[in-house]
């Protein structure tokens, strides 16, 4: 039996003694009075509906308050990543560098996107980064848009509508999301012209494929996959060559953006951007919320002529980056103006190449002050310190660990999910990775500033609280 059978529904309180309530009034005054309505009504729709709830004042206030509180509470919101993978796609891939995100904040307001403070006259947004990237990769000129996708789809559009590009079997990859190369090439207008075989193709297949109506070679690199054994590809080079031989441009999809020997730490098969604009790629694409450890952007990087005509397509203004992530790219670029610098701010290339046993001491500070807080013995869990294997994600460097190290959680009198599901309710949310009934908490990727607020998280769980914590009032 439920609890309002035998309540009768003329029992339930009328909507303007609910809001009359005073703790009711106190949210009204704070979030408006129209928000508390809504919760009031949806609160007791839920009643009148079935839901086995006393239909009394004082049980149905707090119900109105817990409604009212989760519809003003922000869907996008803080989460502490404790999954060991760097660039975590669900999580916003890349974490911003502390000058990106101020950067950010000064854009909110009016800027000079497009005007030159110079002159006086009308500007272009492009300014503010293509002379930074021209520096950093080498290129004659630079293009930025809203991601890597619309950046090969732009290139493409621009070079090769109407005619054909070759591209090897074995790099028509998907992008994510069943975004694929070939569906790019589709929407661009040109034609593919598929060579090779998934794991072999030749310089000769390309070779053999070029005809009269050629626009381009592109060369995908295989960011999220790796094919091993029995393979063979043709190199950038050969492709640069051969398309020197016919007057062809090579457009290659650099992927992950990678702008700097040893920033992605030991191991690394990544190509080098600044290598692909020396090898002579007419223009190099890349995203700039991967490896390179910014907002997410596409680039175009090449050729001056190349550039310029995707520039001038209609298409880059549907395409174009806004103000935000222009700027918290520009300040992002600007720190790899010394790699040095780079490496120590830029998140992501902090995170892949900070010292083991900084990771370690991470992990034993941890378990050290939750055990400490709660007492060992008061403990619903048992914790250890566990070595671990982290991953750049992202669709980058695929099949490549991290040497990490983690805090292993085997929770008593609970089951894992429910420990887990309980962490990402929380305020901050914490998400870690479940292994063998135990919750990992990967210290490879959790950044300084969130140990203290990880430490709050899980202890206020392990003490027994698995309500999750309700939006900041």
């Amino acid at each position: 039996m439920s609890d309002n059978e035998g309540l009768p529904l003329r029992q339930i309180p009328a909507v303007h003694r609910i809001i009359a309530h005073p703790r009711l009034i106190s949210l009204g005054e704070r979030y408006g009075r129209a928000v508390v309505k809504r919760a009031i009504e949806k609160t007791l729709d839920a009643i009148r509906s079935g839901a086995p709830v006393n239909p009394l004042l004082e049980v149905i206030v707090p119900l109105v308050e817990d409604e009212i509180l989760r519809s003003v509470s922000p869907s996008l919101r803080k989460v502490i990543n404790a999954t060991g993978v760097i660039l975590h796609t669900n999580l916003g891939r890349s974490p911003l560098a502390e000058t990106a995100i101020e950067a950010v904040s000064r854009a909110c307001g009016y800027s000079n996107l497009e005007l030159d403070l110079e002159t006086g006259q009308r500007g272009s947004r492009q300014a503010h980064v293509e002379s930074l990237l021209k520096t950093l990769t080498g290129a004659e000129a630079a293009l930025v848009v809203n991601n890597n996708a619309a950046a090969v789809l732009l290139v493409l559009t621009t070079l090769a509508s109407g005619r054909q590009v070759i591209v090897s079997r074995g790099e028509l990859v998907e992008i994510g999301g069943s975004f694929r190369v070939p569906d790019v090439m589709a929407m661009s207008g040109a034609i593919l012209a598929e060579v090779g075989t998934t794991n072999k193709t030749r310089i000769g297949d390309y070779r053999a494929a070029i005809g009269a109506e050629t626009a381009a070679l592109l060369k995908v690199h295989p960011s999220n996959y790796r094919i091993t054994g029995f393979t063979q590809s043709a190199s950038l080079s050969e492709l640069v060559a051969l398309g020197e031989e016919f007057s062809i441009p090579v457009i290659f999809d650099a992927g992950s953006g990678l702008l700097g020997e040893g920033l992605a730490g030991k191991g690394s098969e990544e190509p080098l951007v600044q290598c692909a604009i020396k090898e002579g790629a007419a223009a190099v694409t890349f995203s700039g919320d991967k490896l390179l450890g910014g907002p997410q952007a596409g680039v175009i990087a090449g050729r001056a002529d190349l550039v310029k005509a995707c520039a001038k397509n209609p298409l880059a203004r549907a395409l174009r980056i806004d103000k935000l992530s222009l700027a918290a790219l520009e300040a992002t670029l600007r720190l790899y103006m010394d790699p040095d610098i780079a490496r120590k701010e830029v998140p992501v290339l902090r995170m892949v190449t900070r010292p083991l046993q900084e990771v370690r001491n991470a992990a034993h500070r941890f378990k050290s002050a939750i055990e400490r807080d709660l007492g060992v013995d008061a403990l619903s869990a048992r914790l250890e310190v566990v070595e671990s294997e982290a991953s750049i994600g992202g669709g980058s460097m695929p099949g490549t660990a991290i040497e990490s190290w983690a805090v292993k959680i085997v929770p008593a009198g609970v089951k894992v999910s429910e420990l887990a599901r309980s962490l990402r309710l929380g305020n901050p949310a914490v998400i870690g990775r479940i292994e063998d009934n135990a919750l990992i908490i990967d210290f490879r990727t959790v950044l300084p500033g969130d140990e203290e607020p990880l430490r709050r998280a899980v202890a206020r769980v392990l003490a027994g609280d698995h309500s999750g914590s309700k939006a900041n009032t």
